[in-house]
């Protein structure tokens, strides 16, 4: 195996970028929800794109979802290569019904996965992208 990085400095995750079709929905959605931060953003008109960076924490620190929105797209097929993102949340049974009540589909209702302990759920964002909610330990 090759390393990466030398070990004073090691290779981290930096983003998971994913395409938006309404870049203000996809803000508020994940905001009001998960309370992200957008960290920055960028748009770049002569290339008919904006990319948001929105998360907890620094960027030169943390991982961050890249929102990006192609002016004039607002729609994308999902295909079957890409899985979840996964939040961990401090209660998944209270942040699941306050989603449910303020509209958000819970694809996979709160409860223990499948021969295992840790509590689950699955929503899906504006976009339909699915998150993964997991209970952190108290």
């Amino acid at each position: 195996m090759t390393a990466v990085a030398s070990p004073a400095k090691a290779a981290r995750i930096m983003h998971t970028m994913i395409r938006v079709g309404d870049l203000k929905r996809s803000i508020d959605f994940y905001q009001t929800h998960f309370g992200m931060n957008v960290i920055r953003t960028i748009d770049v008109p002569e290339g008919k794109y904006t990319n948001v960076f929105i998360g907890y924490g620094e960027e030169k620190t943390d991982p961050l979802i890249e929102l990006t929105y192609n002016y004039g797209v607002e729609t994308y097929e999902k295909g079957n290569g890409f899985g979840h993102l996964a939040i961990g949340v401090p209660d998944i049974y209270a942040a699941c019904d306050t989603m449910r009540k303020e509209g958000v589909k819970i694809i996979r209702e709160p409860g223990p996965v499948k021969f295992g302990t840790t509590v689950i759920a699955f929503v899906d964002d504006p976009d339909g992208y699915r998150i993964e909610l997991i209970q952190e330990s108290k």
